[in-house]
């Protein structure tokens, strides 16, 4: 009999599937991964098997359900969350297919939280093992509950222990295989299912055959059964009590563990397949079926008390469609959601269930759902709402902002679009919070910054799809600095008489240099009356004026000014003539100081494999940076952190450098720390450009 896995013995455990209160079984998974391991194939393949579609999509052919936007498509990867709700064999399952790019990272992290199991696509190659290190630190911060698929099992080049065992490197969870490989790469024949004990063999594009388990995997399956067991054992004391009597536990008392322990995130199970050929598919959806976690238990987890309070929803994303308007993607942790209630302040105006592009209105939606709310025009990614009007005393967890590490400035290409621009940056914000729109006043420069150059082109063909505005995108000026050397003494006189009343005032001033990070200071050393008080402060913001603009350029720091004497007249004085004044003299005074170019130092932690420390090591000095030392990263095996200086005006493409010799992996953080001289040749090269 043709089938994907043993289910005649697992009736029971599938009891737990349809819950115990009578609602219908709601699974919300979360397809997550590196870049390029399969996630929207595995999400056309489980909607494919399941009857959800008729026709299977293909990301190469540009029409699939997930990445249906047209950035994404363009790309053939995903650049946003898409859903696919569906019903199968009486359970709503919700699956959220998140995009694998480290650029779009924020993007997933606040969709996930909404899921109660993640699913992690890796593809078959111990070397790129080490990309899903910071997705695997994510999940367990949060214990959220998740399970690993190997796809691409054809292109296998390795042994499968030594996949586990790369798995088993960068997961803190202890890593339980469900299943172990039969063949590999394009030998690739079936699997031993380590539950049942049954080995299957896969067919290409339909469900898996029995057959007899090869005489040469006999004692590898053993042993990969009693590591398993032996794992499971070590979170269950009746569990362990029968190996160390020798006895076997039954595929029922087995499942039940396994579920267990998955649902409280101290095991991680490895399925595997191929999704492009339905290869190991229909087991992993069984095993959604009857293994992953209910709705009710993530809530009970959280603290959340379904049986008290009112309705409660967290926002997970927010879209801005065309013609549909706003659409906001929300998990509902308590109560019902209904068409026309008011949450968070705002009226629903409409409940929805989306399968990729296309919506369908349901009017409602109950406890432990995944929807769409329409019209919340004040939804902000990560809220909760709840139908109260009060304070929510749950504390749902949250993705923390990541911090930008790329930018553009950005203008309207026509000058036309500069009205509309704001309007449509904020849209793009709205979607996806990991954009951040600044107006630079200083430099005058608008900046759009985000987790990289991808991530920020990505906005802009949004922006031009959605808004038919394009911009231009260019580097981002470098907000430098100038200081002075030494002190000088400076006279400004200005005198001005056009009939009538004119204009005079007289300073003597002193410039000299501070230390470092003072700014300014200005004193008044006027001694009887050669310039009246009234007009002092007139001096001091006349200076201030002058300063933002030095001899060679740029805002001129550290500096003090001391007023020490001058003159007035009776009748021509007043306080613009005063500040004329003081601008004047330190015209004259500040290009006699020796003045020097400051550059920003921006304080760099940079996150990366161990392998890779040395590459960061040069790639950080060609960049003019210091380094100051690196040691293992808390908390992640194989991880190193690097501490460095670096000029403000070289890290614009850190983030791109990084990435591409660590295959995507590495990042940082930064914060200012402090203003530094400029070497001459470079300094005269900046003064002449600006």
């Amino acid at each position: 009999m043709a089938q994907d896995s043993g289910t005649s013995n697992r009736a029971g455990a599938a009891q737990t599937a349809n819950g115990d209160d009578g609602r219908a079984a709601i699974r919300n998974v979360a397809l997550v991964g590196p870049n390029g391991t399969g996630k929207t194939t595995l999400l056309e393949s489980l909607l494919f098997v399941t009857g959800a579609v008729s026709r299977k999509g293909r990301v190469a052919d540009r029409n699939s359900v997930g990445d249906a936007s047209a950035e994404a498509r363009e790309r053939q990867m995903s650049t946003e969350v898409s859903i696919a709700s569906f019903v199968h064999e009486g359970i709503r399952f919700n699956l959220l297919d998140c995009p694998g790019s480290t650029e779009f990272q924020q993007e997933a992290r606040n969709a996930v939280l909404g899921a109660d199991l993640a699913v992690v696509c890796v593809e078959p190659v111990v070397e790129r093992m080490m990309a899903v290190a910071p997705l695997l630190q994510f999940l367990d911060a949060h214990d959220l509950p998740h399970l690993v698929f190997v796809n691409k099992m054809d292109r296998s080049e390795v042994r499968y222990r030594d996949l586990l065992q790369a798995l088993r490197d960068v997961s803190a969870r202890p890593v339980v295989p469900h299943q172990y490989a039969i063949g590999r790469g394009e030998e690739l024949v079936g699997y031993i299912d380590l539950v049942g004990e049954q080995a299957y063999h896969y067919n290409a594009d339909g469900p898996s055959d029995r057959m007899a388990l090869p005489d040469d995997y006999r004692e590898r399956e053993q042993a990969a059964r009693t590591e398993m067991l032996e794992t499971l054992a070590d979170f269950d004391d009746d569990l362990m009590e029968k190996l160390l009597e020798d006895q076997q536990p039954s595929e029922e008392e087995l499942l039940r563990e396994l579920q267990r322990t998955l649902g409280a995130d101290q095991v991680v199970p490895v399925f595997m397949g191929v999704a492009e050929r339905d290869m190991g598919v229909r087991r992993l959806l069984e095993a959604l079926v009857k293994e992953a976690p209910s709705p009710e238990r993530r809530a009970q987890a959280l603290g959340i008390d379904e049986a008290s309070g009112g309705t409660l929803v967290q926002v997970l994303k927010n879209f801005h469609l065309p013609h549909a308007g706003k659409l906001s993607l929300v998990r509902v942790w308590r109560g019902a959601v209904k068409d026309g209630m008011q949450l968070g302040g705002m009226r629903v105006g409409g409940v929805y269930r989306l399968l990729g592009g296309q919506q369908e209105a349901v009017g409602s939606a109950e406890a432990g759902d995944v929807v769409a709310l329409a019209r919340m025009d004040e939804a902000k990614t990560g809220q909760i709402l709840d139908d109260q009007g009060g304070a929510e005393a749950v504390a749902l967890p949250r993705a923390e902002p990541m911090q930008p590490m790329f930018a553009f400035a950005v203008q309207a290409v026509n000058r036309s679009d500069e009205v509309k621009l704001s309007a449509a940056f904020a849209k793009l914000v709205d979607e996806d919070p990991s954009l951040e729109v600044e107006q630079d006043q200083e430099m005058h420069q608008m900046l759009l910054r985000g987790q990289g150059e991808m991530h920020l082109k990505v906005a802009l063909d949004r922006l031009r799809n959605k808004y038919n505005i394009e911009v231009e995108a260019t580097p981002p000026r470098t907000p430098y600095r100038e200081t002075i050397r030494k002190s000088a003494q400076a006279h400004g006189r200005h005198k001005k008489q056009s009939g009538g009343h004119g204009q005079f005032g007289d300073v003597k001033i002193e410039i000299r240099p501070l230390p470092r990070g003072e700014g300014f200071v200005f004193h008044n050393k006027i001694v009887g009356g050669a310039i009246p008080k009234q007009f002092i402060p007139a001096v001091e913001a006349g200076a201030r004026e002058h300063l933002e603009k030095g001899p060679l350029g740029f805002k001129v720091v550290d500096v003090a000014v001391t007023l020490n004497d001058g003159q007035f007249h009776t009748v021509d004085s007043n306080e613009m003539s005063f500040k004329m004044a003081a601008a004047l003299a330190l015209k004259e005074g500040l290009a006699n100081c020796a003045p020097v170019l400051l550059e920003p130092i921006l304080a760099v932690t940079v996150s990366v494999p161990t392998d890779y420390t040395s590459r960061v090591l040069q790639l950080v000095s060609q960049k003019r940076g210091q380094i100051l030392g690196y040691e293992a990263k808390a908390g992640w095996t194989g991880w190193d952190e690097v501490a460095v200086h670096m000029p403000q005006g070289e890290i614009h493409d850190l983030i791109v450098g990084l990435r591409s010799l660590s295959q995507g992996t590495g990042f940082y953080q930064w914060s200012f720390d402090h203003l530094q001289e400029v070497p001459d040749k470079l300094a005269e090269s900046i003064v002449a450009q600006a």
